[in-house]
């Protein structure tokens, strides 16, 4: 298994990333967290002509996190896509993926089928866990067991043991940064390096990668790595991400 880091930034794009997607290559499917602006990018990692199945969690509806379902016709997905999200996704990109804002989804070239989470979980072909998060709007967090491995990824949340549930002893924990070191506000919940790492520790999960860095915030790639050092007090086996960044699951 290969965790690849599309876009890495939250909020908006910078000369640091894109705003947040992340690619799961597995031997039998590709599994993306989320669709900020990096979801251009899954062409330079799926051929348009791959056969595999696409699953596509969405956490919530924050632009941020879909603005990138505007080029799904940029892609083949010969074995289809199958978009997961919270209650409401068939009614939200009902809107948002359609005219006039880009091509509908009847209008796309390969089969688009929306799961919505927790109650249609039993149609996807692997393990896949919910909690709702702590944020601004309904978001979900997801544990997914596949290959043998768990997946957790806990986006756009403040510290709460849902967040903890869903990293139990997994393979590695992708836990959005999008504050520094200190930061907080009940108003709009976010993680800081602290919070994340106490989450990856208390869970007994094996590593922890940050992402999802407020682009407002973390304007150097220099303090994603202060939030490394910070978090490694509390967590040792942790990276902050970073576009591009690949990690192997073994």
């Amino acid at each position: 298994m290969k965790v690849i880091f599309l876009g890495t930034n939250g909020w908006y794009d910078t000369d640091t990333g894109n705003t947040i997607c992340t690619l799961i290559r597995t031997a039998d499917v590709d599994i993306i967290l989320d669709a900020g602006n990096g979801f251009y990018k899954l062409s330079r990692y799926i051929p348009l002509d791959s056969s595999k199945p696409v699953y596509l969690f969405l956490s919530h509806f924050h632009l941020d996190h879909i603005v990138g379902l505007h080029i799904l016709n940029k892609f083949g997905f010969p074995g289809g896509l199958t978009i997961c999200g919270p209650e409401g996704t068939r009614k939200i990109l009902g809107i948002l993926i359609d005219q006039p804002f880009t091509v509908s989804l009847s209008q796309l070239p390969f089969v688009v089928r929306i799961c919505e989470l927790p109650h249609e979980r039993m149609e996807l072909p692997f393990t896949v866990v919910t909690k709702p998060l702590v944020h601004a709007s309904l978001t979900l967090g997801y544990r997914i067991e596949i290959d043998g491995h768990v997946v957790a990824y806990c986006p756009d949340t403040g510290y709460c043991t849902n967040a903890v549930d869903l990293a139990r002893s997994a393979d590695i924990l992708i836990a959005e940064c999008a504050y520094k070191s200190g930061q907080s506000c009940e108003s709009w919940p976010h993680l800081n390096p602290e919070a994340a790492a106490r989450i990856a520790r208390e869970a007994g999960a094996r590593n922890l990668v940050l992402t999802h860095f407020d682009a407002e915030i973390y304007k150097t790639v220099e303090e994603r790595i202060h939030a490394e050092r910070v978090a490694a007090a509390l967590f040792q086996n942790i990276s902050a991400a970073s576009d591009g960044m690949e990690i192997e699951i073994n």
